[in-house]
């Protein structure tokens, strides 16, 4: 239960990384190109796909941050929420309603996981 209340407490953060639509098209591929990767190594036995995978879905996201964001992955400093981050966004832009979501949110939302003290 204590992750599921930080997850809500993280989530608009995680949005606010994620405001241009560039940045989520490049999680969305680099997330597909994971996953296709985890399911070829699962059929087929071929170890390398799992690095390969990592490479991808890490890789492409970081750029978007980099280059389209400019800004810090907050895989940096909260892994495991943002690999939940990730998916929950990866389902709603699946659905077609992360741009409702950003909308819903807002940036009123983000202070209070930002400013309160991190361990």
């Amino acid at each position: 239960m204590r992750l599921i209340r930080q997850f809500n407490e993280f989530w608009p953060h995680y949005v606010a990384q994620h405001g241009r639509p560039l940045n989520r098209r490049l999680h969305f591929a680099g997330t597909t190109l994971g996953l296709l990767c985890l399911a070829g190594a699962a059929l087929f036995g071929s170890a390398w796909l799992l690095p390969a995978g990592f490479v991808a879905a890490y890789g492409t996201a970081w750029i978007g941050h980099a280059f389209v964001e400019h800004n810090r992955p907050p895989t940096f400093r909260h892994p495991v929420l943002s690999l939940l981050g990730d998916f929950r966004m990866y389902g709603l832009m699946w659905a077609g309603r992360m741009d409702n979501e950003i909308r819903r949110l807002g940036q009123s939302k983000i202070t209070p996981f930002l400013s309160r003290k991190q361990p």
